[in-house]
């Protein structure tokens, strides 16, 4: 397998979190954002979106980080990270698609940049968009993780992909200085779930395309 990965990119942390995980081996092929890499002809063959991350996996390509997280939870069940009781699954979903449709989409890397381009925000602004957006997107993960979460993880005893989400959007916004000390559900699970191998494995300055 091959993936298509920035090092920064929370959606391509939370694969890279699912595949280690599993214990799949991939190979990365590095697609700087930083300097417009991913509109380049070359990566819009692959991915006409341009975005990461994506996955090539024999004759399959595939994007969008949920998405690649089904299939290869699918392909390869244990550990599942969906779960198959139709109400865990639905809570699974409800915190990891309040992050990744809720919180990642708004403040992202091409966001971030219109919003300095077409309306000429300054650093200060844009710091001050970016923590607004987390500070009321988690506001509501953490109420959902402490009202219907357990265990050590965001459900229970074991990661599912609500952690695979929840890791990457807090790393970014501590690299943000976000103040994250409302949300004391989500830092436990981060602090438990940072720490476990499968995560260090994934992290950023691991990565084999990380700039410092």
């Amino acid at each position: 397998m091959q993936l298509y990965s920035f090092f920064n990119s929370s959606t391509s942390y939370r694969v890279r979190i699912a595949l280690a995980l599993k214990g799949q081996a991939y190979d990365t092929q590095g697609v700087n954002l930083r300097s417009g890499q991913q509109r380049d002809a070359a990566y819009l063959e692959v991915n006409p979106s341009g975005v990461v991350p994506s996955l090539v996996d024999s004759d399959l390509t595939l994007s969008q980080s949920l998405a690649i997280i089904d299939y290869l939870d699918a392909r390869f069940p244990e550990p599942r990270l969906i779960p198959a009781d139709p109400v865990e699954r639905a809570r699974v979903l409800e915190v990891s698609n309040a992050i990744a449709c809720d919180i990642h989409p708004v403040n992202n890397l091409r966001i971030l940049r219109y919003l300095k381009d077409q309306f000429n925000i300054d650093e200060d602004g844009r710091n001050a968009w970016y923590r607004h957006w987390v500070a009321e997107g988690l506001s509501g993960v953490d109420a959902l993780l402490q009202r219907h979460g357990d265990g050590p993880y965001c459900f229970g005893d074991a990661p599912t992909l609500a952690d695979c989400c929840l890791v990457p959007q807090v790393a970014n916004a501590l690299r943000m200085k976000c103040d994250l000390s409302p949300f004391p559900r989500v830092m436990a699970i981060y602090a438990h779930a940072s720490a476990q191998p499968a995560f260090v494995a994934a992290e950023p300055a691991r990565q084999p395309d990380y700039i410092a």
